[in-house]
């Protein structure tokens, strides 16, 4: 500041030039003497202002000098406080590694010797296994032959009750009967005698031909359409005496009024009727009539194979009434069709079956006692040591030792990176 007023000083000075030298000389000599003493005053007030200013940018720049130094001074130790719990953090991972790997190698290898044990034993199950089949094909073959006969008449049974087959139940005793023969033990002699008593109630039960009887009803079924059909049927007329003429001749008025009426009945008959009169059938009716005795005939089919006696007996009585009432008798096709109808009707299609078989309990208890008691004495030993032999499963424990660690490591290690990252941020914004 003080250079710049000496500056306007010498600049204004060759201002004056210009004006006479007198009032130069004049004004020069007072000038100079005003001057002095303010450029004096200037010059003291500029020279403080610039030392304030100095010293305090001084201040300001030691206090924020200060502040950094100290703020740097923090970070650097927190800085090293987190590098240290890192550093920690990691020595327990790879203590906690370490103790893992441990761990899983004991199980490991304690697995690998469990299996191991239990391949032995599983290599002992197959050998006792190999040693009862070996036992079981060098027994006698009695044992089969008794196996076999307990499936035929378990088979006789299913024959009978399902499918109402009597012969082929019959049959399938009768070879039981001899498989049990070829054994050739006193012991089973009641056996035998339940089986021939089961062989006598089947011969005994009544054989319908169903088959033939069904096949008859079809025949009949399909000449339904050619039978015809009977006209109108009126109601027996009164019986009438005809009246004689006498061989009196006092009774020749008599005689005269017979005559008469006798000529005027070949003109005119009256007879005189009593009863209802069946009408003739249009021919919507006679479909219906047809189908109506096709229904019963497909009844009494149904009913030979689920033996209803009295179902078969009602539909073919039903079929012969409507036979008789609404088809012409004279004719040769309807006289055959009602007793080929006629003769089914005697036919008795209800058979009672036995309701059980006193051979089936008998050898069933019998096959108990002698096969299946010796399969489990051979079984059990087997699935003991199957069981003994059966290794734990290590897989689960050895997987949850392994992750446990793992994730307290990488939750840790995540916690430290968020701590780091942190510091940094904050370390940013106080340099800003």
């Amino acid at each position: 500041m003080t250079d710049k007023k000496i500056n306007t000083n010498q600049t204004a000075a060759p201002a004056a030039k210009d004006k006479p030298a007198v009032s130069a000389s004049k004004n020069s000599a007072s000038n100079a003497t005003k001057a002095a003493p303010a450029a004096a005053k200037q010059k003291k007030s500029g020279s403080k202002t610039g030392w304030v200013a100095i010293a305090l940018v001084l201040a300001l720049g030691g206090g924020l000098y200060y502040h950094g130094h100290q703020q740097g001074l923090q970070q650097q130790q927190q800085v090293a406080a987190l590098q240290q719990q890192i550093a920690t953090m990691k020595a327990a991972m790879q203590a906690d590694q370490q103790q893992t790997i441990s761990m899983v190698n004991d199980e490991l290898s304690t697995a690998q010797q469990k299996v191991e044990q239990g391949i032995s034993q599983q290599q002992k199950s197959i050998d006792s296994i190999q040693t009862a089949i070996a036992d079981l094909k060098g027994q006698e073959p009695n044992d089969w032959l008794l196996a076999e006969a307990d499936y035929l008449v378990k088979m006789a049974g299913r024959k009978l009750w399902l499918e109402h087959d009597v012969t082929s139940a019959t049959l399938l005793l009768e070879a039981a009967d001899h498989r049990i023969a070829e054994l050739n033990d006193p012991s089973l002699k009641g056996l035998r005698q339940a089986m021939s008593n089961d062989i006598t109630a089947l011969k005994s039960v009544t054989v319908v031909d169903r088959d033939g009887i069904v096949l008859r009803l079809n025949s009949l079924e399909n000449s339904i359409d050619n039978l015809p059909l009977a006209n109108a049927i009126l109601a027996k007329a009164e019986p009438q005496q005809n009246p004689t003429v006498s061989q009196s001749v006092n009774d020749w008025k008599n005689n005269l009024m017979t005559s008469l009426k006798n000529f005027s009945e070949n003109f005119i008959t009256y007879r005189k009727r009593d009863g209802s009169v069946v009408p003739l059938l249009s021919p919507q009716q006679d479909f219906y009539l047809q189908q109506n005795i096709t229904n019963k005939l497909e009844t009494a089919i149904a009913a030979v194979y689920r033996d209803q006696g009295q179902v078969y007996r009602d539909s073919i009585a039903t079929a012969i009434k409507w036979s008789q009432q609404y088809y012409d008798l004279s004719s040769p096709k309807t006289q055959s069709f009602i007793a080929g109808l006629q003769q089914l009707e005697q036919q008795n299609v209800a058979v009672d079956y036995p309701a059980k078989l006193q051979s089936q309990a008998l050898i069933t208890q019998l096959v108990n006692q002698v096969l299946r008691n010796k399969m489990t004495a051979i079984s059990e030993p087997v699935a003991a040591k199957t069981t003994q032999a059966a290794p734990k499963n290590v897989a689960p424990a050895v997987k949850k030792a392994v992750e446990k660690p793992i994730k307290q490591a990488t939750a840790t290690e995540n916690t430290a990176t968020k701590n780091k990252a942190a510091v940094t941020y904050t370390t940013k914004e106080e340099t800003k």
